[in-house]
Formats: C-alpha cells, structure tokens, sequence
C-alpha cells in the first residue's frame, strides 16, 4: 500500500513509500482510512520543530475515520463493516496510576499514531479494539475525522476549564481546536466568546463568526488587549484558551485575563519562555495545561460532532488524495486551509 512516511529527523525527510498492509494482532481491527486530517503538528513534524521524540521511520497521520475490514480472533463488539474512528493513544502501559485512573492520555509510556506508532496517511492502518468508537450512520465519516481534535477543546474547555453562565471566553488561535473551542466555550454557556487570529488567518475568521464567535479579532490591526479590556468592563476575560502555542500568546494572556481568572494553554511553543510568570501570582490565576484526551471525551465529541451542536463540515475547506499530500501540507501552513483532509482512496 502506498503511505507517508517521516523517514528521517532532518528537515524535509517525508515522502510517499510502498509498505506492506499493516498486521494487526488478535485484539486489533485492520482499518481503511475513509479521510484522515492534516493536523499543524504534521507540518512541524515535516520540519522536525516538535518538542516531543519521533520514531522514525513512521507513517504521519493521527486524525482518521474509516471503516473495519479484519477482526483480531480476541476482539468482541466490533465487525467489518463497522464505521468507526480511533483514538490516537495506540500503545499505553495499561498499569500504571495514569491507566488505572482513566487517564491514558498521560500514561509515560504513551505511544501516538503518526509520530511513534504507524499512523493513517495509508490506505490502511492497524488500530486496537479498545480505542475504537462507533460512527452513526448519520455522521459523514470525513466530518467524522475530526472528532479528535474536537476531543482535544473538549478536554481544554469542558474538563480541565471553568465556564460560568455570562462568561468572556477569548480564543487566541483561529485553526481547528482553536475553531473548536469557540463551539465547544458556547454551548457550556459562556456569555461572549471572542476569537483573534492574524491577517494570514482570516479564512479562519470567516469560520469562527459562521460557528458562533460573537467577534473575530485580527490582532494584526486590533489591539486586543484594548479591545477585551473594553468588552469587560476594565476586568479582563475569565478564560484565555491558547490555541496557538507561541510564548508570546501565554505572556499576552497574562495581561489578558482577569484577576482569579484562568489561562488554558493547548498550544505548543519549543522554546523556553523569557518572560515573567509573577503576574500569575500577583492575580491569583489558574494555568492550566491540556494534552490529548480520553475515551469519555470522544464519545462526547461524536455526540456533539452527530447532533449538529458542534459543526464540522464548515471547517473542512480542502480534500486531497494521499499523491497530492505536499499540497494539503503546504495549504495547512500558508492558512489559506481552515481544516485539509486526505483521502488515501482518491485517485
């Protein structure tokens, strides 16, 4: 089968590679790859500016939908046929405090598809039983694909986040989980929900007032600290959600938010951050960090992803097939792309 492959941890070191279809073990399904989502941190990975350790060689890819096409002999529930997505935590320990608390995503021996396990940019990929959840058969399997990074603002704004009624919730950070944040800070019942991005993002913009972003900001010719200190009355906003990653997004934020207010940052940033934290202390403000997500936050986003109360499908501006992935990839980092998807079928 044909699929991307980061080969190497040098700029540039990814390409398309025949390798054989994945074997899967007795308690895995084989999947095929309906449509799998071309994250940022894909592109990173492309030129090697992640924080985290890449097994090479690797085939990339971690937000995917398909369909069932084998069944391991230990596996019960689950058929070909069978319309799921997976999950991106493909190995954990299963032993330690972290698994048996639930909470897998911070297993230490956490492995992740496209970056330390085979991932989705194939025709087919190799997927656990125990990370898999059902499709209706009213969600298109492409809108399906981004149930992971809905799980993502899931995690940040419902679980790790405090949302009052009549709450300011401003977004820094206007591509996917930062589009769906505004969705998800909306109906947890936040009053205004404000969402900058920069003058390369304002097809992102577009997305956010179309989602429910009661403003969009372009930071480049707004000052944003001006703005929301006008929207709260001189208080500053409740909740910061740095979607974005750039350190000077959480040194921001600190002037940003309200006193006993919180800073949720879902952002990564590699280089070390030169500036003071004492304003943290000074208003008494939560920062809380977030990374990945859980099997009861996936079938929350597939709720939420199938009922229409979070909408996808408006996100989804490009679809490209898998000899085309230099064009999804370059889309995505030129912005002009709020959410590229490849499909590994296409021709």
């Amino acid at each position: 089968m044909l699929a991307l492959v980061k080969y190497g941890v040098q700029v540039g070191e990814v390409e398309l590679r025949e390798v054989p279809v994945p074997e899967i073990g007795p308690s895995d399904v084989l999947m095929q790859t309906a449509a799998c989502g071309v994250c940022g941190s894909d592109v990173e990975m492309y030129h090697h500016k992640v924080t985290y350790r890449v097994d090479v060689p690797v085939i990339m890819g971690h937000e995917f939908a398909g369909n069932v096409v084998a069944v391991g002999a230990e596996v019960r529930g689950w058929e070909k046929g069978d319309r799921v997505v997976s999950e991106t935590a493909a190995h954990i320990c299963g032993q330690c405090a972290m698994c048996l608390s639930g909470q897998y995503n911070l297993c230490p021996l956490r492995r992740g598809y496209g970056s330390h396990m085979d991932g989705a940019f194939a025709h087919f990929v190799r997927v656990p039983a125990r990370i898999l959840h059902r499709v209706p058969e009213s969600l298109d399997l492409q809108v399906a694909a981004l149930a992971e990074p809905l799980s993502v603002a899931y995690n940040a704004l419902v679980v790790k986040s405090r949302i009052h009624p009549g709450d300011t919730v401003v977004v820094v950070g206007a591509g996917p989980i930062g589009l769906f944040a505004v969705q998800v800070a909306r109906i947890n019942g936040s009053g205004r929900v404000i969402l900058a991005g920069l003058t390369c993002d304002a097809a992102r913009l577009d997305v956010g007032r179309q989602v429910g972003a009661d403003e969009t900001v372009n930071v480049d010719d707004v000052d944003l600290e001006a703005l929301v200190k006008e929207r709260t009355g001189g208080w500053g906003a409740d909740l910061i959600v740095d979607a974005a990653g750039v350190n000077k997004v959480l040194e921001q934020a600190l002037r940003l938010v309200r006193p006993n207010g919180q800073i949720t940052k879902i952002g990564w940033d590699p280089q070390p951050v030169n500036f003071s934290l004492d304003p943290l202390l000074i208003k008494g403000v939560v920062l809380q960090g977030v990374f990945s997500h859980t099997w009861e936050t996936w079938e929350k986003a597939l709720a939420l992803l199938t009922s229409g109360r979070v909408q996808g499908e408006p996100m989804i501006t490009h679809r490209v097939p898998l000899s085309d992935w230099r064009m999804a990839y370059h889309l995505v980092e030129t912005r002009e792309a709020v959410k590229a998807l490849i499909i590994p079928t296409a021709t």
